[in-house]
């Protein structure tokens, strides 16, 4: 009775998965027909859709996928569900790496300025890493405000350079999370978040085991600075071209994981299908409403994720409280 429950609980759980897949699919053709130009009647309909809405779909399943993913690491490297690259300062990191890189080098191509936003979150990551050791009481709360305090001092200097080198409108822009300019030639640099995140795929159960912590970790014979050291650079990595492509993503990091928890316990590897799928979900449904709000203008994704994910962090707070 046993082998059969667990064959049954296995297929429930790859039927649920299918569903999921379903409806990923569907919400993905679905945003590939909406938008102000008529592809159908225009003249060069098909062509625009293959510059404009093919690459914009490709850019929200990889960047809806991969931050939520990050969530998902980060929170089980600090052991913290209330983590993510918006609340550790890692995303104003990558933006003052883009901005100091655009100051040094004028004119430089994309993939300059995403080294450069690369370089400053992998830099920024660490500091709260390493300061993050330095706080003796690490409760649910105190360590989300800790990166949050950081990413605003971080959020200011690059506010103040801005503002000295006449680049705060460009700066607004970048931050100003929005897929309106992905286009054919632009997108390219994301495949780069998916072949990290087949990489988060293989090394999955190490994550798990360095979620339990620095003594469970070595006694299993894990080298657990080598597993947060690795998921660190996939998270300033995935953190910086999303940035350069895209622009701030807030809280979607922070939304999915959560959500994909509660139903489902900690286990990374079972959940990774699941926070991919929802992450996509999420980003695709908060575009689609940023397109047809007000249509024929748009409204960036940031900040409905931005709104929705505030809604969900208070909502997690409460729950935890009355827990």
């Amino acid at each position: 009775m046993r082998v059969v429950s667990r064959a049954d609980s296995a297929r429930s759980s790859a039927g649920h998965l299918v569903v999921g897949v379903i409806i990923t699919i569907s919400l993905v053709i679905l945003s590939l027909f909406i938008g102000v130009y008529d592809i159908a009647g225009g003249e060069d309909g098909w062509e625009m859709f293959f510059i404009t809405r093919v690459p914009r779909t490709i850019a929200l399943i990889f960047a809806g996928a991969a931050m939520s993913i990050c969530g998902l690491v980060m929170q089980l490297m600090t052991q913290n569900r209330f983590v993510e690259p918006s609340t550790t300062g890692t995303t104003e990191w990558a933006g003052l790496g883009l901005l100091t890189t655009m100051i040094l080098f004028p004119g430089s191509p994309i993939v300059v300025r995403m080294i450069g936003a690369i370089i400053f979150a992998f830099f920024g990551t660490i500091v709260f890493f390493l300061f993050l050791r330095r706080v003796t009481f690490k409760s649910s709360l105190i360590v989300p405000i800790v990166g949050i305090m950081l990413g605003a001092v971080v959020g200011a200097v690059s506010t103040f350079i801005a503002l000295q080198t006449d680049m705060l409108q460009s700066l607004g822009i970048w931050f100003a999370g929005s897929f309106t300019m992905v286009v054919r030639g632009r997108y390219e640099l994301l495949w780069i978040v998916f072949f990290l995140l087949i990489i988060v795929f293989f090394i999955a159960d190490r994550f798990t085991v360095a979620g339990l912590g620095k003594d469970v970790a070595t006694n299993v014979g894990l080298n657990y600075n080598a597993i947060i050291f690795t998921g660190i650079a996939i998270v300033a990595a995935v953190t910086g071209v999303v940035t350069v492509v895209i622009g701030a993503l807030p809280f979607l990091g922070l939304i999915v994981p959560n959500i994909v928890s509660m139903f489902r316990g900690d286990n990374l590897r079972t959940n990774l299908p699941w926070v991919c799928i929802v992450g996509i979900c999420v980003v695709t449904i908060c575009d689609i409403i940023g397109r047809t709000i007000i249509m024929p203008f748009e409204v960036p994704v940031s900040l409905i994720l931005g709104v929705v994910g505030a809604v969900v962090f208070v909502f997690l707070l409460v729950r935890q409280r009355r827990g």
